[in-house]
């Protein structure tokens, strides 16, 4: 044993990114559910050392330990989460809003892809993606089958647009977070900064996914008569529980907008709100709705992208970056932005966003402010767009796949990436086009 350990740390960076590679191989062809193939990698990342299994070293709390890496912010938040639309849906006020929504578009189903797509990506520029995201899938399953349409092509809209919306805010998406902290901008320089250039990257993003879904986006006549007349007057099935569960819910979305002032973090505000939820109903009901699979799918996926960070391997992939970029300012914006943009689709964008943030730090310290400024809004861009290009680019992403497999439609890991190249691609070209007009 002693013989495995001192191999494996004479070349862990290799073994834990071969284990992640591995990790996204076995995923991607889909033999064995992803939730069985992220414990297991999670499970060989703890054998092998690459993470602790020891909480306490020396009297000191380990750095390593396996626990460290796991976002505890976004499992709680995403188990809060689903209690709350849980409990939310039953009152029918999703089924309340499709339906609104049906007569607003007069059940065109184009236009609303459009619809749900803006709304998509306006709410998550203020919320968490994931909770956007939660929130906005049961409406689509109902109008899906109002119209006895697929609802794929939504909900791959909806993913999209809620990465590209989460792009525009300091709020919207956690890499931003980590990059105001760390470079010391503001709410509005990031509102200044990249609101216009998302709304371009959206609006052809939008076109696009209209373009590839046209024939798929086709109901007949009387289903769409049928929807711009629906009565809307009954479907509210228990109002106590609606006024109940709104109040909790708008309470809920202001704890995480107020976050800089409160300092309430989001998962805090969704547990108060899903734990005083659940005063009034069975928790053996609502938590048997909660989607384990995707939370434990979360937990191993941490655990094995840990092994790659505690290794140094992230460290080493972010110091080339800046190596090979290092005097020009142009050369080393594109590659940020394209290399954030690619990394970003295949690890998790948060710890590769902490790990640039201070090498750009570092440069800024040397080259000044006004070379480093456009390097942060490519690190921006490129991690938090990045996220649509596969499956488990991003919390939305799973979040989405998981909840349409549940509903009968599966969301195919190569099926997914074939759109999500393109919209990165796009979204990228567009980055690389505002970036050179506007700061070169």
């Amino acid at each position: 044993m002693e013989l495995i350990h001192s191999f494996v740390s004479a070349h862990n960076v290799l073994i834990s990114a071969g284990l992640l590679i591995l990790a996204y191989i076995f995923i991607a062809t889909e033999k064995i559910p992803k939730v069985t193939i992220a414990l297991l990698g999670a499970g060989i990342t703890i054998f092998l050392g690459l993470v602790s299994q020891t909480r306490v070293l020396d009297g000191v709390l380990n750095p390593t330990y396996f626990v460290q890496y796991i976002d505890f912010n976004v499992i709680f938040l995403l188990v809060s989460m689903m209690i709350i639309v849980n409990i939310t849906t039953r009152s029918g006020v999703f089924s309340y809003l499709a339906n609104e929504l049906l007569k607003m578009t007069k059940g065109h189903p184009v236009l609303i892809l459009i619809a749900l797509g803006i709304f998509t990506a306006v709410v998550s520029a203020f919320l968490d993606n994931v909770t956007t995201v939660i929130l906005i899938m049961p409406i689509t399953f109902a109008i899906a089958r109002k119209l006895e349409i697929d609802p794929i092509p939504y909900l791959l809209t909806e993913v999209f647009a809620s990465n590209i919306g989460g792009t525009a805010t300091l709020i919207g998406d956690p890499p931003n977070i980590i990059i105001g902290s760390a470079a010391g901008f503001s709410f509005m320089d990031f509102v200044s900064n990249l609101t216009l250039v998302v709304a371009v990257i959206l609006i052809a993003v939008l076109a696009v996914m209209v373009l590839f879904f046209r024939k798929k986006l086709a109901t007949t006549a009387e289903k769409m008569k049928e929807a711009a007349n629906i009565d809307n007057t009954h479907t509210i099935t228990d109002v106590p529980l609606m006024v109940r569960s709104m109040i909790v819910l708008a309470l809920v979305i202001l704890g995480f907008v107020t976050h800089d002032i409160t300092h309430i973090e989001t998962c805090v505000a969704a547990m108060l709100g899903a734990s005083f939820l659940l005063l009034f109903e069975k928790p053996t009901d609502i938590l048997r709705d909660v989607e384990w699979n995707t939370i434990f799918f979360f937990i191993g996926l941490f655990i094995i992208i840990g092994g790659v960070e505690a290794s140094g391997g992230i460290k080493l992939m972010a110091e080339w970056i800046l190596r090979v970029t290092q005097g020009s300012q142009e050369a080393a914006s594109m590659l940020i932005l394209w290399a954030s943009g690619i990394i970003s689709g295949i690890i998790d964008n948060i710890p590769y966003t902490a790990t640039m943030s201070p090498m750009l730090v570092e440069i800024q310290k040397t080259m000044g402010a006004d070379y480093t400024t456009p390097l942060w809004w490519c690190l921006s861009l490129g991690a938090c767009l990045g996220g649509n290009m596969t499956m488990i680019g991003a919390a939305a992403n799973v979040i989405v796949s998981e909840s349409a497999a549940k509903e009968g439609h599966p969301m195919f890991f190569l099926r997914f990436m074939k759109y999500g190249v393109i919209v990165v691609a796009i979204s990228l070209i567009i980055s690389s086009l505002y970036i050179n007009l506007r700061y070169m």
